[in-house]
């Protein structure tokens, strides 16, 4: 076939499109015909080489409607041998092994992403490519060296930022800006934290930055592991997609709760003010003065018998030697596991000052011995950390003996069970418990480090929440994402400063994302009417978006405003897209049966939609880090009135009201919250 005329250059780019399929294709056939029987000594390493073939094949997977390129970068003559680079979501090699698609994630791919008039970093010209379902439809070019060219909003990628969302979160590796791909491709051996208000990408930004390290340092995470930590089920079901559509399929998602339910089974809750003290750092000193009680000093001496010789070591040398542990600051299990070595080591030193020889294997035998370990079990006692939690819940004397000076009496009944469980098993454990547990785990024994860690949502932690995450870093990195704006906690964090320092990364910088890619101008704006009640030093998000958006608030009588609220969506499933109705938790059930009652079926959070079900019903509790093409939003004065204090409250409507991508209408019987309904001077 002979190739497309230089004056059709979209018949060009097709064929580049369907040549790089086909290349795709042999790429994953040659994986497939691998003969594996004679490189494998045994079963072992055939199982290990047959299941890397299989992610390799899955990660060669070509689906039709996701486009195998979606930029282009030419280089100027004399940089980069003036070569032409197509940027894709995965690398893609010809028979000869040369690039016909470059990972998005290459050295070479960045310019794609930062290249601007001011800077073009030796490009000449950028192409966007446009597709319906995985057609090539369009192209989009800038020449970035051209001073005769204006710079102009590129349509392409503002038809991709606008375009609907329908099921779970999508990648957005075609469109990321630059000061996005500057925190992506941060290196792995520093902490980022970046603060992003709605719309930022700054969820996107953080698994996208995990697709890259695990590029760039894939060996090391590889051996190391990585993890995504998100506020729920919901959530993670709903980001689940990202990080296979950009060809990572072995990053380990889970919440906070996943991570510290390993010990206990969470089976309660807790009212707001326990929770807070439960999740305040000062419960980490009452847990290891908690547990360094249970070290006693000796009573006795330790004396071995050795034959016809016993070897006495006086309890004043045992009790130095426990001191000594002490002064270290191991973890309790480790200085335990060490003390009968140590007690042995007197005993040799003795047996060599009257004149026997003894080796290494005398000292363990010595170590192993009955007195040692009698000692051992007196002195250093085994603790299991979930009983260690229990009493200190449930025995007054006892946490009063490890809270003074640190918890106050009041805050000391604050955390005490009214009736204190028989066990672990029949204790009703809450998530603050099971992080306290986690806590009392680690003191004994430490907790193994992966090499990155994403934090997502994460001004609603505790700082002992940010404690049991931090320790699955802690000898690798983190990237922490979150909006103090939308801290929806009683324990919310104050400031980044105060969350790293609780992470164990003081050190990690702050990065602040403004531009709003989501939220339309109008919708935006609406809700930025709340920042100077709920977090007064922040900056309001700057939407880009050049759509305005469509903001519909109305009052409604009372005993409509459940038909009203069906009737609103069922006005916008005429219209392309997914749609939320978010509504205070205890709304829910009186919604249900309005959307039953017009015959509107829906879904609730986390649940895929569907050509046929395209409506979602979600508690304003679970509404975080989730977007819909529309939203209704039901009687915003019953989302502020379900929280605790006004500023959650107000912190809760904040994260209704900016989940919409399209169009908002917000339903009222009850007068709007002051906050809201007054306008900004200037408006």
């Amino acid at each position: 076939m002979s190739a497309p005329p230089e004056s059709d250059p979209l018949a060009r780019e097709r064929a580049h499109l369907a040549e790089s399929r086909s290349a795709l294709r042999a790429m994953r056939e040659d994986v497939e015909a691998l003969d594996i029987r004679d490189v494998t000594a045994n079963w072992v390493n055939a199982r290990v080489l047959e299941r890397q073939i299989e992610e390799r094949v899955k990660a060669l997977a070509d689906h039709a409607d996701t486009p195998l390129f979606f930029g282009r970068v030419d280089y100027l003559p004399g940089t980069q041998e003036g070569r032409r680079f197509y940027i894709g979501r995965r690398h893609v090699h010809d028979a000869d092994g040369d690039p016909m698609v470059v990972d998005w994630r290459a050295p070479v791919s960045q310019p794609f992403y930062r290249a601007s008039r001011r800077d073009p970093q030796d490009v000449r010209l950028r192409r966007r490519f446009g597709y319906t379902g995985g057609e090539l439809t369009a192209y989009e070019d800038e020449h970035l060296t051209d001073p005769a060219e204006e710079e102009r909003t590129s349509r392409l990628l503002q038809a991709e930022i606008e375009r609907p969302r329908v099921g779970p979160m999508r990648d957005i590796v075609a469109t990321i800006q630059p000061e996005q791909d500057e925190i992506v491709r941060s290196g792995l051996s520093g902490t980022v934290c970046v603060q992003g208000g709605p719309g930022t990408g700054k969820t996107a930004v953080g698994l996208h930055r995990v697709a890259y390290l695990l590029y760039a340092h894939r060996e090391r995470l590889a051996r190391t592991g990585t993890l995504v930590v998100g506020p729920n089920r919901s959530f993670l079901r709903y980001i689940e997609q990202v990080l296979p559509a950009l060809g990572e399929l072995e990053v380990r998602q889970a919440t906070v709760e996943d991570l510290v339910s390993a010990h206990v089974e969470v089976r309660g809750e807790d009212g707001a003010d326990a929770a807070v003290v439960k999740g305040d750092a000062r419960m980490a000193e009452v847990l290891r003065r908690a547990l360094r009680s249970h070290v006693t000093p000796p009573a006795e001496p330790v004396v071995v018998v050795r034959g016809a010789r016993r070897w006495r070591v006086p309890a004043y040398e045992v009790e130095e030697i426990v001191r000594e542990l002490l002064s270290r600051d191991m973890r309790y299990g480790a200085a335990r596991d060490a003390l009968p070595q140590r007690i042995a080591h007197a005993v040799l030193v003795r047996m060599e000052a009257a004149g026997e020889a003894p080796d290494d294997r005398v000292q363990d035998a010595v170590a192993r011995s009955a007195a040692v370990k009698a000692a051992v079990k007196a002195v250093w006692p085994q603790v299991d950390p979930a009983k260690l939690v229990l009493r200190l819940l449930g025995d007054a004397a006892f946490l009063a003996a490890h809270a003074e000076g640190l918890l106050t009496e009041q805050e000391q009944k604050t955390i005490l069970w009214e009736k204190p469980p028989r066990g672990v098993r029949s204790a009703r454990w809450s998530l603050a418990d099971a992080v306290l547990v986690d806590e009392a785990a680690d003191l004994v024994a430490r907790t193994a480090s992966l090499g990155h860690v994403v934090l997502d949502e994460a001004q609603d932690l505790s700082p002992m929440q940010y404690r049991a995450v931090g320790r699955r870093c802690s000898t690798g990195s983190a990237t922490v994402l979150g909006d103090l704006a939308q801290g929806t906690t009683p324990w919310a964090t104050g400031s980044w400063a105060e969350a790293l320092r609780h992470l164990g990364k003081a050190d990690g910088r702050v990065e602040e994302l403004t531009a709003g890619f989501r939220v339309p101008r109008d919708v935006i704006a609406y809700a930025s009417r709340l920042l100077p009640h709920i977090a007064p030093g922040l900056a309001e998000v700057r939407s880009v978006r050049e759509s305005p958006g469509s903001l519909e608030v109305r009052a409604v009588p009372a005993q409509a405003r459940d038909a009203e609220a069906a009737a609103a969506c069922a006005r916008y499933l005429r219209r392309e897209g997914s749609v939320g109705l978010i509504a205070a938790d205890g709304r829910l059930p009186a919604l249900a049966a309005a959307l039953a009652e017009a015959g509107v079926p829906h879904l609730a959070p986390g649940d895929e939609t569907t050509p046929d079900v395209r409506l979602t019903l979600v508690p304003a509790s679970l509404a975080k880090g989730l977007e819909y093409d529309y939203v209704v939003l039901d009687e915003p004065a019953a989302v502020v009135d379900a929280e605790p204090d006004a500023r959650t409250g107000l912190r809760r409507l904040y994260v209704a009201l900016t989940r919409a991508v399209s169009g908002l209408t917000v339903l009222h019987a009850a007068p709007l919250p002051q906050e809201l309904a007054e306008e900004p001077a200037g408006e």
